[in-house]
């Protein structure tokens, strides 16, 4: 656990992941910079533009653990980023190697450079190791769809039961979304770029040689080179952050559809215990929704910092100030609490305790009038809609007012029975037989997770 880069050992365990601090952490903004430096140094040796003798002192200062980060911390307060008593440490520790070669240290770059270009190699990996996650999630989500394709349960709608469905079609629900979560943050992803553009996005400082530099240097960082630099155009920024907040809504929601289920009134799913988990400083008997608290909690942050980001999208003329600043803590500080978040969500998914039959007795509640609709849609066969409506409707009101079950209420009336004979209204109470299209809409959840998953070749 002390390896672990927290910020706040004593909170961050409960919100983050120790991967997401590990990529958001001091050290990994140092190494993100550093690597850019490193990669500009190669890149402008290959085409000439400095002394390929210069490369090796200068890629071996390249590495984060040299540096004191408090130190640059307290010089940063002063110049205003990070990367200004970044590229003075570094051009110190190269001349101590090699004096000619730190002539050429951070050579025809501007400090924004190092740190967009640091910041979206530090991105990228962690969208990797999110998407990771949220496959593993996306694979529980599919069983549960798969799974409980047939086990009925009430669809709550304005928090009141409505009609049966199924837990299958709630998961795929969540299946669905989440794929679409998955697809804009690999779409995000795709348009994190090289940032390169010299003081003022020009790169006159490389005369000629600027194009074939950044060419060069895009290649050397995995990175995609961009028409342009985008030192104030923050849209891809932006971007990222608008798909981290809907992922989080998206969990936010299971969270939410969860913790209600595991209400004791209602006791349809658990999230899954162990010793320390989800008990009560007073209370031995408390099961609480611990995982769901961290997904609600995310779903209630994330939009204040997605909101500051967009706000922040405003920039002044060629580079920004304060806006590209307020970028700095924002948006680690969403993928942080997002990645937690995803984390919790998929160990509750894959521990789910599921009780089904729970599920079919909370049908039973209102004694049949769950199923006043399909009956209302039979019966409106021979005698009409409005007249079907009318007919149930009343009997429904008969059913709580008697606390009686519907069904028996309509076979008291000769006319329905008629109609729809008594193995008929039999067959109507059968909640699994209302449940419409929701095997369907299972299997096109499933599908379309299958098609994104051999995408990611698994």
């Amino acid at each position: 656990m002390s390896g672990i880069p927290y910020a706040d050992p004593l909170l961050d365990p409960l919100f983050t992941t120790p991967d997401a601090a590990d990529a958001f952490s001091p050290r990994a903004r140092l190494q993100g910079m550093l690597d850019f430096e490193a990669a500009l140094a190669r890149a402008e040796a290959a085409v000439g533009v400095i002394p390929s003798g210069a490369v090796a002192a200068i890629a071996a200062a390249c590495d984060a653990t040299l540096y004191d980060v408090a130190a640059l911390g307290a010089e940063a307060a002063l110049a205003g980023n990070t990367a200004i008593p970044l590229v003075k440490h570094l051009t110190r520790k190269v001349a101590d190697a090699d004096a000619e070669a730190a002539r050429f240290v951070h050579w025809g770059a501007t400090s924004q450079d190092a740190m967009d270009s640091g910041l979206v190699l530090q991105l990228r990996g962690f969208i990797d190791g999110l998407d990771a996650t949220l496959a593993t999630l996306a694979a529980g989500l599919a069983v549960l769809a798969d799974r409980h394709r047939a086990t009925p349960m009430v669809a709550r709608t304005w928090l009141q039961h409505a009609l049966p469905t199924t837990f299958g079609l709630k998961a795929a629900v969540w299946l669905d979304s989440l794929g679409r979560d998955r697809q804009r943050l690999a779409a995000a992803r795709a348009r994190l770029a090289l940032q390169f553009g010299g003081a003022a996005g020009t790169l006159a400082a490389l005369g000629d040689s600027g194009p074939a530099v950044a060419e060069a240097l895009a290649v050397a960082l995995s990175l995609p080179l961009p028409a342009l630099p985008w030192h104030a155009s923050r849209d891809r920024v932006t971007e990222l952050a608008a798909a981290l907040g809907i992922l989080a809504g998206t969990l936010g929601t299971i969270g939410r559809d969860v913790s209600l289920m595991m209400q004791m009134e209602v006791g349809e799913a658990f999230e899954p215990s162990g010793p320390g988990r989800g008990g009560s400083s007073t209370m031995p008997h408390k099961r609480n929704p611990v995982s769901c608290a961290v997904l609600l909690s995310t779903a209630l942050r994330a939009p204040a910092l997605v909101g500051g980001l967009l706000a922040a999208q405003v920039q002044e003329h060629e580079r920004g100030l304060g806006g590209w600043h307020a970028e700095w803590q924002a948006l680690p500080d969403l993928a942080r609490l997002v990645a937690g978040a995803a984390h919790h969500a998929a160990a509750m998914i894959d521990g789910l305790t599921v009780d089904a039959e729970r599920m079919r007795a909370n049908l039973e509640l209102t004694r049949g009038l769950i199923l006043a609709e399909a009956v209302t849609m039979a019966l409106g066969e021979t005698m009409g809609r409005l007249a079907a409506h009318a007919r149930v409707a009343e009997a429904s009101r008969r059913a709580i007012a008697d606390q009686r079950p519907l069904r028996d209420l309509l076979a008291e009336d000769a006319e329905i029975v008629a109609a729809l004979g008594l193995d008929g209204l039999d067959r109507l109470f059968d909640p699994l037989r209302y449940t419409g299209s929701a095997a369907h809409f299972i299997d096109r959840a499933l599908a379309d997770h299958a098609v994104m998953e051999r995408a990611h070749g698994r």
